[in-house]
Formats: structure tokens, C-alpha cells, sequence
């Protein structure tokens, strides 16, 4: 049984769907690769200082997320334990040419829920790469009730 069709053959459309597909693939690079990921974004409890720190143009942030996953510096670098080292070193270097009067200081900011074994294996690392170390904590909230 032979079925006839009007439908005419056309050779001037271009399938786009090549075309989508490598555009979607790009776009999806560049959000991955792009630093507009926010340090807030992390999920980590930062508390409020009362006094002056140093100014932050002089410090290098080392965050452990509850996922055990280490961002070093500015940019927030994603390294492993093995290499935290050297990219905290690099970022020193770096920090060392721009302000050459100033003793860099490293933040350390570890999630709570961290076990203390992965806490000091980086607390360790870090020690021996700067003489300056800060850490971050949350104060636990005093459980009195102030009346006005």
C-alpha cells in the first residue's frame, strides 16, 4: 500500500539542534569555571568580630566545608589535602609581592561538623606554611534569657 504526501522537500533549513547542543555545552562550562560563586554560598557560619582585624587584602582564606572539600584563597580554589600546601604557598608568594611590609595572616574556617582527625591534618599543613593562623569560630549562644 503506497501512501502519496504533498509535503515538499526543502534544502534551505539548517537543523539547529547541533548548534544548541554545543551552545548549552558552553554555557554550562563557563558557569562552572566562572568565580562569581559567592563565599556566602558555602554555607559556612562566619561570626562578626568586636575588634579591628587585619585588612583583608592581607589575609588568605582556607574554608573546610562539612563535605571535607578545601577552598584556599581569593578564588576559591578547590584543592585536596595533598596540595593545600602548595596552593596556599603560591597564594602567600602572591600576597607577599603586592604587600611587601605586611606578614600575610591565613584564615582557617572549618565547618563544624569536621572531624577533628581531617581538622588538624589541615591545621598541621597550614602551620607549617605561615607563622600567622587565625581561626574562625562561632560562640555558642548563651542559653539566659535577658529580660528588658
Amino acid at each position: 500500500m503506497k501512501f502519496k504526501t504533498n509535503l515538499k522537500i526543502t534544502h534551505s533549513l539548517i537543523d539547529m539542534t547541533p548548534l544548541v547542543d554545543v551552545i548549552f555545552l558552553m554555557l554550562i562550562f563557563f558557569i562552572v569555571t566562572s568565580d562569581i560563586l559567592p563565599l556566602k554560598s558555602l554555607n559556612i557560619e562566619n561570626p562578626t568580630l568586636e575588634r579591628n582585624s587585619a585588612p583583608m587584602t592581607t589575609q588568605v582564606l582556607v574554608v573546610m566545608d562539612a563535605q571535607n572539600v578545601i577552598y584556599v584563597g581569593s578564588k576559591k580554589a578547590i584543592v585536596d589535602l595533598a596540595s593545600v600546601k602548595q596552593q596556599l604557598h603560591d597564594e602567600l608568594d602572591l600576597l607577599r609581592k603586592q604587600h611587601a611590609n605586611i606578614v600575610p595572616t591565613v584564615v582557617l574556617s572549618v565547618d563544624r561538623r569536621v572531624d577533628y582527625g581531617s581538622f588538624l591534618r589541615l591545621f598541621s599543613m597550614i602551620q607549617e606554611s605561615s607563622p600567622r593562623l587565625r581561626l574562625v569560630y562561632q560562640p555558642e549562644e548563651s542559653s539566659e534569657t535577658h529580660y528588658h
